[in-house]
């Protein structure tokens, strides 16, 4: 079957097997090895990405169902050799180990994000467990997510609440 989608920013036009799943399509004919399949079963999160703009688990979507969809992949986060703010903010936060899950955690992170600008650790916990990670204990990624939230408010927001105008 003949599918066409744009992911990180190129349109692709390829022949797929009604049965071929979107992570396999985007590791193994897209080269976008980024999304990592972890549990093939939806449960580890590890191979979210975003379709039209909302996180999904891409081991959970055949891949002729992005057919006229727009994909973004933890590849194409980065601008202009710039990390994305929550890629930065996991990196600064120290939110990884093994960086199995990392992938996936910043996809739903930034949908997370979408959500609910200003999550605490609760909401936070709550729009991140269906991303399984082995290594941590959460609470470096909890921070990240919360940092790349503060990251990701206007300027003029973040001086406010540095001077105490804030809230």
């Amino acid at each position: 079957m003949r599918i066409t989608m744009i992911v990180d920013g190129v349109s692709y036009t390829d022949e797929v097997e009604p049965r071929t799943l979107l992570v396999q399509h985007l590791r193994e004919t897209l080269g976008k090895v980024g999304t990592v399949v972890g549990c093939d079963t939806g449960n580890c999160g590890a191979c979210t990405v975003h379709v039209d703009g909302h996180s999904v688990k891409s081991c959970s979507m055949l891949a002729v169902q992005a057919d006229g969809c727009e994909i973004t992949t933890i590849e194409g986060l980065a601008r202009d050799g710039q990390l994305h703010p929550v890629q930065q903010a996991f990196h600064d936060n120290h939110a990884l180990q093994c960086g199995f899950c990392t992938p996936g955690m910043i996809m739903q992170s930034i949908d997370l994000l979408a959500d609910d600008p200003d999550p605490d650790e609760r909401t936070v916990r709550h729009g991140l467990e269906g991303n399984l990670c082995r290594c941590t204990g959460y609470q470096n990624i909890v921070r990240a997510v919360q940092d790349a939230a503060h990251r990701l408010k206007p300027a003029a927001e973040r001086e406010r609440e540095a001077v105490g105008g804030g809230e």
